[in-house]
């Protein structure tokens, strides 16, 4: 379990920096936001295709594996719309429904094990995305979109630990990416940045950290199950708001640090149940 949690810990900062990085492109640079998604796919594609085991391509042939790409490929769509219109730290927490959904459906399809503390838990950090998210309220714009992201993560979250035993991790993490990549393929093209070497070194520097974040999240996938590593997510929080006040100089108003307060308070009381 500890290995599963230093795992998470890493994987978890790593996929914040590759979202600031494509938050710089689309709101500093006005990069579209589709391609920023598209890039982060077709280049990881690139980078793990030197390395692929033997029968990677084989996987392809498993409507599943298509099912979760594509919940990755909305997700990560739809959280490259918010964080064009939102702070950083706000649009994580409110994106962190997705370890609560992700509970959920472990919980209903795969029949992992749940306790009513552990229940107790996720509806209070429920509560915490509530008061990020301030429905009726007048929310930050681009909440909505995080908040759509969020369930399709928890979605691909939950089909990852599903999948663990149909391929080896670096095979998985190839179909999420190559599958993605042709998916939003015509929009990407569409959307094309004027080429120049800040355009070029973010765009790289978004997709390498998501790759390998990915990557290391289906490694800790495939040693521990879903309902004990959804509250280990919770780290990207801590990276998000450190990132977003160096890069951006943004800091979470008093209802978005209440609510992450909350959720983080949740998932680490989580986690310390193990």
């Amino acid at each position: 379990m500890q290995r599963a949690v230093l795992i998470m810990f890493v994987a978890m900062s790593l996929i914040p920096a590759g979202d600031a990085a494509g938050k710089v492109l689309s709101s500093n640079m006005g990069v579209s936001p589709v391609f920023v998604a598209w890039s982060r796919f077709a280049f990881g594609t690139l980078m793990v295709l030197p390395f692929l085991p033997r029968g990677t391509m084989s996987l392809l042939r498993d409507r599943r594996v298509w099912l979760r790409a594509l919940s990755l490929t909305c997700g990560l769509t739809s959280i490259q719309f918010a964080f064009r219109q939102a702070e950083m730290a706000t649009v994580f927490a409110a994106f962190f429904i997705g370890p609560m959904v992700s509970y959920i459906l472990a919980a209903l399809f795969l029949r992992e094990p749940v306790t009513w503390v552990r229940s107790a838990l996720i509806l209070v950090g429920f509560a915490g995305v509530l008061m990020v998210v301030r429905p009726g309220m007048g929310g930050e714009p681009g909440v909505i979109w995080a908040v759509l992201a969020g369930f399709f993560y928890g979605a691909f979250l939950t089909m990852s630990r599903w999948l663990s035993d149909v391929g080896k991790p670096l095979a998985l993490t190839f179909t999420q990416l190559f599958i993605s990549a042709v998916a939003l393929l015509p929009f990407g093209l569409a959307t094309l940045p004027p080429l120049n070497t800040a355009t070029a070194t973010l765009t790289l520097t978004s997709a390498l950290c998501s790759m390998l974040g990915n990557l290391l999240l289906l490694y800790a996938y495939r040693i521990a199950p879903a309902t004990w590593l959804a509250p280990l997510v919770y780290f990207q929080l801590i990276a998000a708001v450190l990132l977003g006040w160096a890069v951006f100089s943004d800091l979470p108003d008093a209802s978005v640090w209440a609510g992450l307060v909350l959720i983080i308070g949740s998932g680490l009381a989580s986690t310390r149940l193990r």
